[in-house]
């Protein structure tokens, strides 16, 4: 089964004002498959199969003269001699949606865009199915907890229950895992394969990576230490390596599209505020996997529940921005020096919206206590707030400060 993907307009208001689109993110989110649904009369090349990358390398003139644009490439940092041939080609023909390239390596692709494609190539990052995807509702804004907008999702309640909720977050959410009724040898089958084929095929692409146990470790560290501030000495001894090379490993997992570390909001005026970024793994499925939690059961019965529900939360958000072309989202989280925090921060003109995420149902006022260190930013007023949660229904906490239901994100 496809599901319709939010990010498909997107891509057609793009390509109607740029000749090279960009679509990134981590393998298997579905990036070529929505292509090839939305513009099924374009020619389609992969790049992973070994006869036609040579074929690219060797004579990238003769693969465009065969494989003429319009064109969708495949695993395009594959075949890096391609970059220049494009730009050539989209300088003398001037014409726009020639070029739909998609990578799951975004560190080696957007070098390559910004050497030879820049200001050519509109760029667009793409996640897993979100939960308004697999609810199949039209509603597409942005996330922000204010009424008028809370009002219009309200409208298309997805009618998943706690059970299903967690059952996706268990699941995970690249769409194979949903394409048909799985069971749980499937989910662990898919994961086992996935994170086998990523190091294969993605890590060593980029890392020379000599002990393998060690990177395995590192990954599973990350995954344990999601909806955390970033400790990189902690992973580092976690498994057995310096900083430095955890910083390496970082990065890539991030360009992956696996990790995103989410900025602490500072003002230059206050010291007050930490700068520590905070450590989010995307896919809730794989950290469940990585980390032996094997059944739904399990995970809400675990030590981490909350901080995999948090990322849940986190990557909805997240989806809902990337999804409206926002490569750059304006989402923060707040610490101040006293450790008072408010989990996420969405920044809009001159509002900071405040958000808590609490894996309850029944929320209490205490959770919004740091709401209010919000109000001491210049410049700055604050605007709705919410604590997300596993509520039923929309209701009021406090003045200006509302109980979301996670599905209604």
């Amino acid at each position: 089964m496809y599901y319709h993907r939010h990010i498909e307009p997107v891509v057609e208001r793009i390509s109607k004002r740029k000749p090279v689109i960009v679509l990134t993110g981590a393998r298997q989110v579905g990036k070529s498959t929505m292509l090839k649904e939305v513009y099924k009369d374009i020619n389609y090349v992969a790049l992973n199969r070994p006869l036609v990358r040579e074929s690219a390398r060797e004579n990238p003139s003769l693969f465009f003269y065969v494989n003429k644009p319009p064109v969708i490439v495949d695993e395009i940092q594959k075949a890096a001699e391609l970059f220049d041939y494009i730009k050539d080609i989209v300088d003398e023909e001037k014409v726009k949606g020639q070029f739909y390239l998609t990578g799951s390596q975004s560190m080696k692709l957007m070098k390559n865009v910004s050497d030879s494609l820049a200001g050519r190539a509109g760029v667009i990052k793409m996640m897993g199915l979100s939960i308004r995807e697999l609810a199949e509702v039209s509603y597409r804004e942005p996330f922000i907890p204010v009424s008028e907008r809370m009002g219009q999702r309200e409208k298309e309640r997805s009618g998943f229950d706690y059970t299903r909720v967690v059952s996706f977050i268990h699941k995970g959410f690249f769409p194979e895992l949903h394409e048909t009724e799985s069971d749980l040898h499937d989910w662990s089958d898919f994961y086992s394969s996935y994170f086998q084929t990523y190091i294969e095929k993605d890590i060593r692409d980029v890392l020379n990576i000599q002990d393998e146990s060690a990177f395995i470790k590192f990954v599973k560290a990350t995954a344990s230490l999601t909806g955390e501030m970033l400790n990189q000495t902690t992973i580092a001894e976690i498994c057995g390596k310096d900083v430095k090379t955890v910083k390496a490993w970082l990065s890539v997992l991030e360009s992956s599209g696996l990790v995103y570390l989410l900025e602490p909001y500072h003002n230059n005026l206050n010291k007050r505020m930490v700068k520590t970024p905070k450590l989010y793994f995307l896919d809730t499925g794989l950290a469940c996997w990585l980390l032996g939690w094997n059944t739904p059961e399990q995970l809400t019965n675990g030590a981490m529940w909350g901080h995999i529900f948090e990322s849940f939360v986190f990557a909805e958000v997240l989806k809902s921005y990337y999804n409206d072309g926002m490569v750059k989202p304006p989402l923060y989280y707040y610490r101040d020096t006293d450790k008072n925090e408010v989990d996420l921060i969405i920044a809009d003109g001159d509002y900071l919206y405040p958000i808590e995420i609490k894996a309850t149902s029944d929320p209490t006022r205490s959770m919004i206590n740091a709401f209010q260190r919000l109000e001491s930013i210049p410049a700055k007023k604050v605007g709705t707030g919410a604590v997300i949660c596993l509520a039923k229904e929309r209701l009021p906490l406090i003045d200006n400060v509302w109980i979301l239901p996670a599905q209604m994100i």
